[in-house]
């Protein structure tokens, strides 16, 4: 199977082009989305990386997370990737765990993987105590929103998806900015999809997240209730 990374890109600079060497040996093709980076990663990418295995996608607008890995999936789509893996710019995530991420998708038990950084208590350790706090309050909430009942850390990013998948998936709906990883559950359940957990741990260097934990208390519980209810009148529709 092809596989393809997509990489949204947004004040990474400091670490793109690690991430990009690590990922590159491992998978097939490298989409770098540049989200209006104003470190300029997609120029700095382009510059050390002359390949044809490494595509950057420059946005003339800031489109934020979502919007970045969208615009990869498309691309990827239009190259017939048969796997498209989310891989994050701020070095947070192991490339060398891809293939334990994928694996599920190409022995055909699953549609759509997701890291877990739940799994192993020493991994837990490592992670800041107001991530696995917010975390788990996110990850209950996100049981009843999506009623994937067996998946827990939902705004983990290290992704992977297969294109039959993909392509049910309107990507237009999906949210924007970093209510992604949470949305693109809830529209997998519509579909159906089949989706995995796979144990991932994390590392945490001095890389500097822009998602602020006061942001997600504030924007993300209406969001997981709003999508709540789309599932349930969708499900009750269908079972009429």
């Amino acid at each position: 199977m092809k596989v393809a990374a997509v990489i949204p890109c947004f004040r990474v600079s400091k670490h793109i082009i690690d991430v990009v060497e690590r990922t590159l040996p491992v998978v097939d093709m490298i989409y770098v989305v540049d989200d209006l980076c104003p470190e300029g990663s997609g120029a700095l990418v382009a510059e050390h990386f002359p390949s044809a295995n490494v595509r950057v996608i420059q946005h003339q607008v800031n489109r934020g997370v979502g919007g970045a890995v969208v615009s990869g999936y498309r691309a990827a789509l239009a190259d017939d990737v048969d796997i498209v893996v989310k891989v994050d710019g701020d070095g947070q995530m192991d490339p060398l765990q891809i293939a334990s991420l994928i694996a599920p998708i190409v022995a055909r038990r699953a549609d759509y993987t997701k890291g877990n950084r739940f799994f192993n208590i020493e991994d837990l350790r490592q992670m800041p105590f107001v991530r696995v706090l917010g975390n788990s309050a996110l990850s209950f909430v996100n049981k009843i929103s999506t009623g994937y009942w067996n998946i827990m850390d939902p705004t983990n990013g290290f992704t992977a998806i297969h294109k039959s998948t993909l392509k049910l998936l309107d990507l237009e709906k999906l949210a924007a900015r970093y209510f992604f990883e949470s949305d693109m559950l809830f529209r997998l359940s519509i579909v159906r999809a089949t989706v995995r957990d796979v144990s991932m741990p994390a590392f945490y260097g001095d890389e500097e997240s822009n998602l602020r934990i006061s942001k997600v208390l504030f924007d993300f519980p209406g969001k997981y209730l709003l999508n709540f209810f789309k599932r349930f009148f969708t499900i009750t529709s269908c079972a009429t």
